[in-house]
């Protein structure tokens, strides 16, 4: 059990405790890389953009030596329909997202992420199944692409344990025309994976209770039947006001206690491979850093830490604390 490297606020200082919290209080950890893919490098052979080979040697100068690491990188923008952006804003052409100039690409950048950090999971590619419900058009060429960059990765570093994340909260009662078609296509497809490696964020479902929790771990036992993780998952601990998203969701510390406590159970009761906690502390010094154009994305999990914007416990770091150091 463990956190991603998130940090509270835009300063070394805070990603430095960050790395620090993250080494007293679990033994995995997450480096989740779900920014710019510097595509024209690798397309035309072109040096890599320093903010990007700055960010990665960041990540391995800081790597927690005793604890497993989980790097997730993704292949997709943040609205799930369209492959990432380059660092100047674009993206590559294609006729097929599984065009081999771009099969090429993101098995370089691939390549280079684990060379650099060597981690003991690599999650290929995150919120796979948001692709098939926001862009259904693309998604027989994203599982080709996929299935030839794995099997390139799989030669390359065959010691590495591969998977693809999957949103439970857009697995699980997913809001799309034909809900079984769906379910059937993403299990499918999950199960066809070395292991499964689950993003949940309960509040995005209007799931509140210890009950409505358990009914979504119940559908994604009943569905997966290879070894679990959850790459990423958090739930609020304050109410949630986005005006400009039409979004207000109620909040506590003890609803967020209460998810906390219904997924370790869930994790020891099924023998989850690892799960990562979002973030550690809220980050409203790093939110108030953010460029306007991504405020209110950003706000979505900004209370859903464990230790809150000062620095003070939660309930559900107690709860984390007593099965972490059992």
């Amino acid at each position: 059990m463990g956190f991603s490297t998130w940090p509270y606020a835009p300063t070394v200082e805070s990603v430095d405790a960050t790395y620090q919290f993250m080494s007293n209080n679990g033994d995995v950890y997450s480096e989740h890389i779900d920014s710019s893919i510097p595509w024209d490098a690798w397309i035309n052979g072109l040096p890599l953009p320093a903010e990007f080979i700055n960010e990665i040697e960041s990540k391995a100068s800081r790597k927690i030596p005793n604890a497993k690491l989980t790097v997730s990188v993704s292949l997709l923008n943040s609205s799930r329909d369209e492959l990432a952006f380059d660092f100047d804003g674009t993206i590559p052409n294609y006729t097929a997202i599984n065009d081999a100039h771009i099969e090429d690409a993101y098995f370089e950048h691939l390549k280079y992420i684990t060379n650099q950090l060597n981690p003991d999971y690599l999650v290929m590619a995150i919120e796979v199944n948001e692709l098939f419900k926001n862009a259904p058009e693309k998604w027989d060429s994203y599982k080709l692409l996929m299935a030839n960059i794995r099997a390139r990765i799989m030669q390359e570093f065959p010691s590495l344990i591969l998977s693809e994340s999957v949103t439970l909260h857009n697995f699980y009662q997913p809001d799309v025309p034909d809900s079984a078609q769906y379910i059937a296509e993403i299990a499918d497809y999950a199960n066809s994976l070395g292991f499964v490696t689950i993003s949940f964020y309960p509040f995005f479902k209007g799931l509140k209770t210890k009950d409505d929790f358990q009914e979504a771990f119940d559908f994604l036992h009943q569905k997966i039947n290879k070894p679990i993780a959850f790459a990423e998952t958090s739930h609020l601990s304050e109410t949630l006001s986005v005006e400009s998203l039409n979004i207000y969701i109620l909040g506590s510390q003890y609803e967020q206690n209460e998810y906390l406590e219904t997924l370790l159970i869930n994790a020891q009761e099924n023998d989850y491979k690892y799960i990562i906690w979002w973030a550690h502390r809220d980050y409203n010094e790093l939110w108030e850093s953010f460029p306007e154009e991504v405020k209110d994305l950003g706000k979505l999990w900004i209370s859903t830490g464990i230790i809150n914007e000062d620095g003070i416990e939660k309930q559900a770091l107690s709860t984390w604390d007593l099965v972490f150091n059992k």
